[in-house]
This record gives structure tokens, C-alpha cells and sequence, in this order.
């Protein structure tokens, strides 16, 4: 087989779980990575000893120093974005999945850049939010630009799923929503999928299509995975139901109390988003059904659910979650 070809390829988001995993790969495959972000974070950043990376400061908000101090009047075979909002709450969503892709988008065009592939998210398929709309919003923007583009739709991380890992483990019970089956995925370890995101700088099968993509094997509900915690703490399962109503009551107070107070407004937001995850199952969805698709939804990788399970109990991996967090 021969070897793909070198490429040299700007990274944005290469603070996060995913950008990070996605530099080592890159890095891996002897590509030659500059790394563009925000100047708060840098010092977080670990892909710098990487050999062959790079990594430079900026605003990925303000489309000046996006040209001046990322690509910096050089040549890029391609740009790589895991950048993506915080919170998810409009103004956020908006400012970073949106307008900042634009300009970096516009930049990439102004350069000469070929390719641009874009970790997006499964949930955009169904959007509710406004975080949805924005990924949306530029996922068109990106089809229509006249580059070559992949965009990556990833089912659940690990990260997101790993919130409840302590408390189980002190004695609590897992904590699910209705009777945990109302949603499922199939969970994505970091490295599988940015093993998939480098794939599609060089696979023409993965150019100018949305690809959502998911872990190996069948898909889990909720309490599928606390089945399987408890099992590995050799433990009878112990659940604890919170009904979804409880999130509409905490929705609809904060809603009324945002109208005067305006970061409740944006609790609002978050608890919405929350309830979306509670609810909708992150899988494809098909639209003439009008249900959730586990067999049409792809997998790719090795690493399974149960097995970071087992590593967060060893304290093999850690509990990075951010504001991915769901329960803890």
C-alpha cells in the first residue's frame, strides 16, 4: 500500500479532548500540523512536543489575526476545525460554531486552501437549539464554498458518558432518565474518531459528504451502560429514575425568571440542551420513519465504552468533561 502523502494541515480546536486527539493523529501519520487558537489557552496545549507541530495564538473570533497569525500568508493543504462553542447557549453558539467558522472559512479561501473538514455532531440532523442551527448554518456555508469538504457527525464521546463513574462507585445509584431506555448511541472514543477526521484529508470516499459516525458495536441505552458499570464494580445495578418532567419544570421556571434576570436565560438554555440529550437518541435519524436508526448509524474503531469504563477505574484515564457533562 502506498503511503499517503505528507500534508500540511492548520488545526483549530487543538485545546479540546477531541482537537487534542485529532493533533496526535495527524502527527502520527507524519502530517505537518499548526495548531491556531486562543491565547488563554495556550499553555494548555500539549500537542507543542509533538514533532512536527506547531502551535500559534490568536482569536479565532476576529478574521484579522485569524490571517495574520494563523496562516500567516503560507501554504496549507488543508484545515481541520474541532473548534466549537462552550456552552451552546445562543450567543456562544452564534459567535463560535457560526461566525468564527466564517471567517476562518474566508481566510481559508483568501489562502488558497483546497480542503477543510469540519467535526460537526449527530444531533444537528433533529435541530431544537440554537447551537444546532448554528453548526447548521455554516455546515451550508461550507457545502457551498467551492472547497472540498468532509463533515463529521459524531455519535456520543466517552467524555459525555463518563460523568457518573464516582458516584457509582462511592455507593450511589446510576441516575437515568424515564426507565433509561428512551435514548440510545453508539459511543466514540477520542482517538477512533480522530482517527476517522484524519481520514478524510486522503479518502476521496469521505469528500464533499456529512458523515456521522459512531463506536463499534450495537448500540447502548442509558441503562445499558449502568448495567455494565455496576458489573465491573461487581455490584447488583442500582437505578435512580428522574422523570423528564422534572427538567420541564426547571426549563419553564427559569425561562419566566431569565426575562429579569438574563443568565437565566441562559440556564434556560442549558437545561434545554439537557433535555435534548435526556430525549433524543444520538443516531441517525430517518426522516421518512421518523425514528432513530441504530443499524444505518456507521461505527469505526476499537475502543468500546466498557473498556474506559474499566480505565477510569483503574485511573487510567481521566475525567475531562467540560461542559460535556451530564450528570456527576
Amino acid at each position: 500500500m502506498t503511503p499517503s502523502p505528507s500534508l500540511r494541515v492548520l488545526v483549530l480546536g487543538a485545546t479540546g479532548t477531541i482537537g487534542r486527539a485529532t493533533v496526535r493523529a495527524l502527527a502520527r501519520q507524519a502530517h505537518e500540523v499548526v495548531c491556531f487558537g486562543r491565547a488563554s489557552r495556550a499553555s494548555t496545549e500539549p500537542a507543542a512536543p509533538e514533532s512536527g507541530v506547531t502551535v500559534r495564538v490568536g482569536d479565532v473570533q476576529d478574521p484579522t489575526s485569524i490571517i495574520r497569525d494563523g496562516f500567516r500568508g503560507e501554504r496549507f493543504d488543508a484545515v481541520v476545525s474541532c473548534l466549537a462553542s462552550r456552552t451552546g447557549t445562543p450567543r456562544d453558539a452564534w459567535a463560535i460554531d457560526h461566525q468564527a467558522h466564517l471567517h476562518v472559512l474566508h481566510a481559508a479561501q483568501q489562502a488558497g486552501v483546497p480542503q477543510l473538514v469540519l467535526l460537526s455532531a449527530i444531533c444537528v440532523q433533529k435541530p431544537l437549539l440554537a447551537f444546532q442551527d448554528a453548526k447548521l448554518a455554516f455546515e451550508r456555508a461550507l457545502m457551498d464554498s467551492g472547497l472540498t469538504w468532509s463533515i463529521v457527525r459524531p455519535t456520543a464521546f466517552f467524555k459525555s458518558l463518563s460523568g457518573q463513574v464516582e458516584r457509582v462507585r462511592n455507593g450511589k445509584p446510576f441516575l437515568i432518565f424515564g426507565d433509561g431506555t428512551l435514548t440510545s448511541c453508539k459511543p466514540i472514543s477520542d482517538d477512533d474518531l480522530a482517527d476517522f477526521i484524519v481520514g478524510c484529508l486522503t479518502d476521496p470516499a469521505r469528500h464533499n459528504r456529512v458523515l456521522p459516525i459512531g463506536g463499534p458495536g450495537n448500540a447502548q441505552t442509558p441503562r445499558q451502560q449502568g448495567e455494565q458499570l455496576f458489573a465491573l464494580l461487581g455490584r447488583e445495578p442500582r437505578f435512580t429514575q428522574v422523570p423528564v418532567a422534572l427538567l420541564d419544570t426547571i426549563i419553564s421556571v427559569l425561562s419566566v425568571l431569565g426575562r429579569v434576570v438574563p443568565p437565566l436565560a441562559d440556564k434556560a438554555q442549558l437545561a434545554r440542551i439537557g433535555r435534548y440529550y435526556a430525549t433524543e437518541s444520538m443516531l441517525v435519524w430517518d426522516p421518512i420513519a421518523h425514528r432513530y436508526d441504530a443499524a444505518a448509524t456507521p461505527s469505526t474503531g476499537q475502543d468500546t465504552l466498557v473498556d474506559f469504563f474499566a480505565k477510569r477505574l483503574r485511573g487510567d484515564a481521566t475525567d475531562d468533561r467540560g461542559e460535556h457533562a451530564v450528570f456527576s
